[in-house]
Parts: C-alpha cells; structure tokens; sequence
C-alpha cells in the first residue's frame, strides 16, 4: 500500500536528518604539521635543520598514506620533490644550507583516499649575513640631495581644519601641507590639549598599501602618549571622504600606482612618496611645541618600507618602527634571491629583468636607505610572509647602522598583530632622548 504524500515528507525529512546527525560524527580534517628542531627557526650556515612531521586523524597518528616535500627559498626551488616514509611517531626530515637565505620545506600528505594536505615551516640560515641583491647607486645620495633641495624650495604653507577628536584631552585636526607636484602631504595631526612649550616628541605614522583616508585613530594614540602625532596618507588624498571614493580612486588614477612612472627615477610613483615623508617632518619639527629632539616613524608593510627610508632620508629621524617592510630588495633576482612588494622589476620568461625599470628601482629601493639610517630601529618579520619575504626584510636590517632590534615571528605571513603594534609603541617611548 502507497504511503500517504505527508508520511513520505516525514521519512524524507527523518533521512535527511539522520545523515545531517551522521555528518556531524565524521572525524576531523586530518592534521599536518611541520616543525623544525629550533623554536627561533634560525640556523648558522653548517647547521642541519631537522623538521618533524606529524600527521593526525581525530587527533590519532596516522601511519597510511604518501609523504612528500620540495624546498624553496620563495623564488627557486632548493629541493625537488622527494618521498619519504610516514610515521606515526613522526617523520624527519634534515635540510642544510650553503649560503646566507631562508627557505621553507613544504610537505604533502596524500591519504589514500581524499585530498591532498599541504603545511609548510620557513627556516633561515645565518640571516645576519643575508645582503642585498645589488649595490647602492654611486650617485644615491646625490639624487636624493637634489631632490630634497627641489623640495626646499617650495614653500611649505600647512592648513589645519580642527575637527572632532574622540579624546577630550587630545586636540586634532585635519592637515593639508604643500609639497611638490600636485599631491600634497594630507593626514590628522593631534596633540595633547594645552600642550607645554618645546616639551613634546613628534611622531609620524606612514601607511601599508591601498587607498584610504589617514587614520585619526592613529594620530590621536600618539598624542595620548604626549607627542605630536601625525598619520598622513600614502597619496596625498582627501581624509574622511565616504568609502566609494577611495574605491574609485583605487579603480582609477591609483589603479597599480606601484608601477607608475617605473621606468625613470624621476617620474618612479614613490619618490613622490617619500618626498612628502620628508615634507611632513618639516611640518612636525617646525611646530613650537616639538622638544626639538625626537623624530619617530612607524608603519607596516608599505608603511614599514617608508619607515626605512625615513630614516634614511632625513637625518631628523631618530626612531624607526618598521613592521614586515616592503619596498626591500627590488633587484634581489640578481643574487637569486627573492624581492619584496611590490615586485617592481618585470622579468621575461628566460629570467631577463627590464634593465630600465632595475635601474630606477634602486633608487627607491629601502635597503638603501636603510644603509643611511643612524636611528634607533625596531622590525618584525614574519618568516611566512611571502608579500614581504624575510629575506628582503633582513637584507634592509643588517645594513641599518643604529641600535637595532627585531622580532622575529617564525609562523607569522604578511600581519601586523596586536603584540608587535604594542612592542613598537613601547619602543617608541624608551627611543625617546
């Protein structure tokens, strides 16, 4: 006899709950993991590094299924990809290095039946050594001589508009600062309301990649520190427009701004860039309340490159907070070593680099700037970041020739997390003269 149609829904219903009851039974993804030896993933050329991996299912040893791993130092592959038996204790893997570099061992676990796992550890071999892929140009510092006096001849005339602060004892306001060509130094300028005569430190925060308004938020953390904060956009953009603006302008006259004007050093997109770095401490150190003393600089990413060459760029500078830097590096291809954001310099298919663009990259490039700065310095580095590869990040700190100190952070890829926002906050404030 035919079921009536409403007990066929409730059996359908019943199934259907049955497998959703089922589901949620199913063991756990399974697990692969990939650690070395050390905890500081750091090695000393000589050294083996011993990686240990561990595959688990529900948190139980899995011994079936294939294990393979190729290294690379994030631009060639080190070591293709070779088998190795798995283990319920765990397998090892051991990896050396003849040179200066950092490379990852990226391990595949292919069960028998699903799809493949992937994990991968980064370790690095006598980083303190690690230089860059190019010299400085012989005319560095006269390039950047004229254009700073280029700079010095126009006229600084800054415009402060108040607006609300969500600190009472913090006053702030937007700032436009002439600088050269048409994008002017644009960003929020705080300081500690009724501020001391000569008594406060200045601090500039500089901007990772993307367009967007200058942040009050932070440019009123510094003046609740006691300084004179200033967070400037990287473009020279209106503040507080509404989203779509930023949209469009990112969709349009900024669309790829990083490889604008590439293949001159005068007409490169970030010289400008750097130009109104300077053109903001002008405006910082010209503020009567400034203790005549202290200049720091602090950014991520794009804004931990621009940090770099702060600090290489004005001798003012006398702190530097530079977090996973980008701008490091741009003829690291050369050595065969990786170069960071933005990977400026295009290269053919037979490894060829543009010779017009590399020229005019090192120009701009941070680790030159880096060999110029005398100022106190902090960085971190992510040892999983592959928009700024570590590499490039210590190709820029070992030149840096001030106290300097760096956190590394072996699982860490492209982040700016809070511990290292409040680390560089902390150093900032025990720079201070």
């Amino acid at each position: 006899m035919r079921k009536p149609a409403f007990l066929r829904c409730l059996t359908t219903c019943a199934c259907f709950l049955f497998l959703l009851v089922a589901a949620a039974d199913i063991p756990a993804a399974v697990k692969l993991e990939v650690k070395p030896d050390r905890k500081t993933a750091l090695y000393e050329v000589g050294e083996t590094a011993t990686f240990t991996v561990l595959v688990t299912d529900n948190g139980q040893p899995v011994s079936r299924g294939s294990l393979s791993y190729v290294v690379n130092n994030f631009l060639d592959t080190l070591v293709p990809r070779t088998k190795v038996d798995l283990s319920e204790k765990g397998t090892t893997i051991q990896l050396g290095s003849k040179k200066a570099q950092f490379f990852s061992c990226v391990v595949t676990f292919s069960p028998s039946e699903g799809k493949p796992v992937r994990a991968a550890s980064t370790v690095g071999f006598s980083v303190n050594k690690i230089t860059p892929g190019l010299s400085v140009p012989d005319d560095f510092d006269e390039f950047w001589t004229t254009q700073k006096k280029r700079l010095a001849r126009k006229k600084m005339k800054a415009t402060l508009t108040p607006v609300d602060s969500p600190d009472p004892q913090v006053e702030s306001f937007d700032l436009q600062v002439t600088c050269l060509e048409n994008a002017p130094v644009s960003g929020y300028f705080s300081r500690p309301h009724k501020p001391g005569e000569k008594n406060h430190p200045a601090i500039l925060w500089v901007h990772g990649a993307g367009v967007r308004s200058s942040s009050l938020g932070n440019s009123v953390s510094g003046a609740r520190e006691g300084m004179l904060s200033l967070d400037i956009n990287a473009h020279g953009l209106p503040n507080g427009k509404p989203k779509d603006f930023y949209t469009a302008q990112s969709r349009g006259p900024l669309a790829n701004y990083r490889f604008a004007g590439r293949e001159s050093r005068e007409t490169i997109y970030f010289r400008g860039m750097y130009l109104r770095i300077v053109r903001a401490i002008d405006f910082l150190t010209s503020q009567p309340h400034w203790d005549g003393k202290n200049v720091i600089v602090m950014g991520h990413s794009q804004g931990g490159g621009q940090a770099l060459v702060a600090g290489g760029i004005d001798q003012r500078v006398t702190a530097i907070a530079a977090g996973v830097p980008a701008l490091c590096d741009h003829g690291g291809r050369e050595s065969r070593q990786i170069n960071g954001w933005p990977k400026i310099v295009p290269y053919d298919r037979n490894g060829r680099a543009d010779t017009k663009v590399l020229q005019a990259s090192r120009y701009i490039d941070a680790v030159n700037f880096a060999s110029r700065c005398k100022a106190k310095a902090i960085m971190s580095v992510g040892f999983a970041d592959t928009v700024c590869p570590p590499s490039s990040c210590y190709a820029a700190f070992n030149l840096l020739r001030g106290q300097k100190s760096i956190i590394n952070e072996p699982a860490m890829g492209h982040a700016a997390p809070a511990h290292i926002k409040k680390a560089f906050l902390e150093f900032a404030k025990r720079s201070l003269k």
